[in-house]
């Protein structure tokens, strides 16, 4: 759903990446796996950018050969699934606190995408929009 193919570029012995889906991402590293760990954290970013913008963040293709494919947490997943679901309605910050009865910072750590918030809280929100979060595991 929430799983951005990258695609990575090497130049003057080191790496960057950009993303198809979220043009705003980009990361960088010495090796490839640095880079690999930083791409997470740089589409976390990025997808603040939606919020500050007030637009909805988009879901990911499907990776195109020679991309990889970054994994965001379940966690990052469910808030962007919340944020995707305040948009739906023409809800703001704002509107989902009164819905909640929450106040203004507690509603904006549920929708920072680098904040560690408890899961429960993005599924009572969600469930206030009318959505449910379902959880599956995968073999990789």
């Amino acid at each position: 759903m929430f799983d951005y193919a990258i695609n990575v570029n090497e130049e003057a012995g080191s790496f960057w990446s950009s993303c198809d889906d979220i043009p705003e991402a980009h990361s960088a590293g010495d090796t490839l796996e640095e880079l690999l760990r930083h791409a997470a954290e740089g589409l976390e970013v990025a997808l603040s950018i939606y919020v500050d913008q007030l637009r909805p963040i988009p879901l990911a293709s499907p990776a195109k050969e020679g991309q990889r494919v970054i994994r965001l947490s379940a966690l990052v997943n469910a808030k962007i699934a919340l944020w995707n679901a305040m948009r739906e309605k023409g809800m703001r910050k704002a509107d989902l606190c009164r819905t909640l009865g929450a106040a203004q910072t507690r509603v904006d750590r549920l929708l920072d995408f680098e904040h560690s918030s408890k899961i429960e809280q993005v599924e009572i929100a969600l469930a206030a929009l009318g959505k449910r979060l379902v959880v599956s595991v995968e073999s990789t």
